[in-house]
């Protein structure tokens, strides 16, 4: 009855199997090492089926990235309550982001180790979900800076430069925190945001760091 099931089972559902055994085995193995046989096994399919839905190694590792990049841009967009205060907003928002990482350590490895380092096509596909993460952030940051100044022309410029600091921090701190035992996502989105709250704060009340005089001779 198992094997009459499984001949059953709806394409979608067995892409998905195939896709979850991919991004376990790229999480764990790497991209060069993970093999279609171990893949196809994992997934309990034969590889002819593997290679007859995905087509190649390289397009089921574009697959993997790409559902993974979604489910973590999703993610972080739906831990966001829009009618929340502006510190509560980003807080939300780091905790969905860890949350979502910490879950899956499998899939945050793919995005943010293997993809980044097996060539262009791939890095390419993680570029994108960053830039939506990062345009996510800014206009968190934007919208709680225009209400605090009061002023709605307040140019996105100003704070692209922060939250491109604060999605590389977050990457850095979630690929520790998986590394790391005992470390939490809530406690990995407190540390974070203890680090950028004070200084977007006191941006978002119109008090930047001011930088020092340059002295004669050093570069302005």
């Amino acid at each position: 009855m198992g094997a009459v099931k499984n001949k059953r089972m709806p394409r979608a559902v067995r892409e998905q199997q195939m896709l979850d055994a991919a991004v376990r085995t790229f999480g764990q193995r790497g991209y060069m090492a993970a093999s279609m046989d171990e893949i196809a096994e994992l997934a309990g399919v034969s590889k002819p089926l593997v290679y007859l839905y995905l087509n190649s190694k390289e397009d089921l590792f574009t697959a993997c990235i790409r559902r993974e990049a979604k489910a973590l841009t999703e993610a972080v967009r739906a831990g966001v309550r829009p009618d929340l205060p502006a510190d509560r907003r980003l807080w939300e928002g780091l905790g969905a982001f860890f949350t979502h990482t910490a879950q899956n350590p499998d899939g945050w490895s793919v995005l943010h180790l293997q993809a980044r380092t097996h060539g262009e096509p791939f890095a390419a596909e993680v570029t994108a979900m960053r830039e939506e993460l990062v345009a996510f952030v800014t206009q968190l940051i934007v919208v709680a800076a225009r209400e605090a100044h009061r002023d709605p022309d307040l140019p996105e410029r100003e704070v692209a430069g922060l939250a491109e600091a604060l999605v590389g921090a977050a990457e850095s701190l979630a690929a520790w925190a998986n590394a790391t035992p005992g470390i939490t996502a809530r406690q990995a989105a407190a540390t974070l945001m203890n680090f950028a709250w004070a200084g977007l704060d006191s941006l978002m009340k119109g008090h930047p760091w001011p930088p020092p005089t340059p002295t004669p001779g050093t570069p302005a």
